[in-house]
């Protein structure tokens, strides 16, 4: 990174946009829980539910590993480990926990497994369209 470049102010998404991917995931969690309810009552609600919890799958999934992976790349564009670790006038402990929170940034596999929901999300809901279609 040159010194001399302006740096790009980093921001979260808008809260609007966060307050509605946190929505999606809740009701797409709880659409796909009441299908084993909707089940006594109407195949067609079975569907709209399984539909409603599929396509919020997709969505908050995909947004989530978006997430995950923009944080991990700016730990490494900004190579944020090697600046805490290079840095001594931050409290031990305090030290101990940025190093933590940084690293796992990168090593966790979360936004793999984000990616993967995301994927089998979107394989299960071209598969269920193409055989409410037949």
């Amino acid at each position: 990174m040159k010194k001399d470049k302006l740096l790009k102010i980093i921001e979260p998404s808008p809260k609007p946009i966060r307050w509605f991917f946190f929505w999606t995931g809740i009701i797409a969690t709880i659409a796909y829980r009441i299908i084993i309810f909707l089940n006594f009552y109407s195949p067609l609600w079975v569907k709209i539910s399984w539909y409603i919890g599929t396509v919020g799958f997709i969505l908050y999934f995909g947004h989530r590993f978006n997430v995950a992976r923009k944080r991990a790349k700016l730990v490494r564009d900004y190579k944020l480990v090697q600046a805490i670790d290079e840095t001594y006038d931050i409290d031990p402990q305090k030290k101990i926990a940025l190093h933590y929170l940084v690293q796992t940034s990168l090593t966790s596999k979360s936004r793999w497994n984000s990616a993967i929901i995301f994927i089998l999300s979107l394989a299960a809901l071209i598969a269920g369209i193409y055989l409410d279609i037949l």
